[in-house]
C-alpha cells in the first residue's frame, strides 16, 4: 500500500514516514522548502496552492493513502483552500485521505470537546483549519479529519525545545499555568493516523492524549524527564497576556480511542523519567 505524506519534512511528517516505511508501505513525501534528509522517502516539491502540481504528484506516486500533515499557518490559500483541492483530487482518484487538523478550531468557551462539537475558532489559523475540515469532508465524504492537541516527542518538538531554552535562560518568556491542552506523543499520533488511513473510518476523529495539563505542568514534566531544574521555568498567567487564541481546550478522544489499536497515552505516562 503506497503512502503519500504531504508535509513530510515536518516533525509529524517525519514520524509518519518512519512508521509507514517500517510497516512496509512504499512511501513518498512532499516538502515546501526542502526535504527532510533524515527521513527516507521519495521526495517531491509541492505548493498546495498549485492544483496542477498536486495532480501531477498524485499521478506520479499513484498512492493508496494520503495523509496531509502540512502546516501553512494562517495562510488561507495553503491551510484552508489547499487541503480542499487535495481532497477533491484524491476523491476523484479513489484515494483514501486523512486531513490533520488541530484543536485550534475551538475557542475554549466550552472547555471539553468531543467529535460532535462544532468548531468556533477565534484565530485566523483556527478559522483556516476549520474551513479545511468542512471543505475536505464536503468534497471527499470518505476522508478522515483528525484533530490532535500539542504534539510532543523525542525531545524535538517545539514545546520541548522551549522548555530547554527557558531553563537555560537562552530565551525570555513564561509557561502559562492557566492554559490547558491534552498533549499527544508524536509516535502515538502517527500510528493512529496510519491506522485510520488504512481503515474504512470517515469523518471527524480526535487524537489527543489522555491527560489535560497546563503549559507549565507540561514544562515541569519535560524538565524532570530531561534532568532539568523545574524551578528555573518561569510561570505566568495567560489571562494577563495579550496572546490571541483559546485558553483551555480539552479534546475528548474516547470515541476514537475505542476504534483504535493504538493507545493515545497521556503526557504523565510518556514523559515520566526513563520512559
Amino acid at each position: 500500500m503506497t503512502a503519500l505524506i504531504i508535509g513530510g519534512s515536518g516533525f509529524l511528517g517525519a514520524e509518519l514516514i518512519r512508521q509507514a516505511r517500517a510497516a512496509g508501505h512504499p512511501t513518498a513525501a512532499t516538502y515546501a522548502t526542502k526535504p527532510n534528509n533524515i527521513s527516507r522517502a521519495a521526495w517531491y516539491p509541492l505548493d498546495l496552492r498549485d492544483v496542477g502540481r498536486i495532480d501531477a504528484v498524485m499521478a506520479e506516486v499513484d498512492p493508496d493513502i494520503i495523509i496531509n500533515a502540512s502546516s501553512g499557518g494562517a495562510d488561507w490559500a495553503i491551510t484552508a483552500t489547499g487541503p480542499i483541492q487535495l481532497a477533491m483530487l484524491a476523491g476523484r482518484r479513489g484515494i483514501r485521505m486523512v486531513q490533520v487538523s488541530t484543536d485550534a478550531v475551538f475557542s475554549g468557551a466550552a472547555v471539553h470537546y468531543d467529535e460532535s462539537a462544532l468548531p468556533d475558532p477565534i484565530t485566523p489559523y483556527g478559522a483556516a483549519k476549520a474551513t479545511a475540515e468542512t471543505g475536505v469532508l464536503a468534497v471527499h465524504p470518505k476522508a478522515v479529519v483528525a484533530r490532535p492537541s500539542l504534539i510532543i516527542g523525542y525531545r524535538r518538538s517545539v514545546h520541548e525545545r522551549l522548555v530547554h531554552d527557558l531553563a537555560s535562560g537562552a530565551v525570555n518568556g513564561v509557561l502559562y499555568s492557566d492554559d490547558f491542552r491534552c498533549p499527544v506523543h508524536v509516535a502515538d499520533l502517527a500510528a493512529a493516523l496510519l491506522e485510520l488511513a488504512v481503515s474504512d473510518a470517515a469523518g471527524i476523529h480526535h487524537l489527543a492524549g489522555a491527560d489535560a495539563l497546563s503549559r507549565h505542568e507540561l514544562g515541569v514534566l519535560i524538565a524532570k524527564r530531561d534532568g532539568l531544574d523545574p524551578s528555573r521555568l518561569p510561570v505566568g498567567l495567560r489571562a494577563h497576556s495579550t496572546l490571541p487564541g483559546a485558553v483551555d481546550v480539552r479534546l475528548n478522544s474516547q470515541v476514537t480511542q475505542r476504534q483504535l489499536r493504538t493507545t493515545l497515552r497521556g503526557a504523565r505516562e510518556f514523559l515520566r523519567p526513563g520512559a
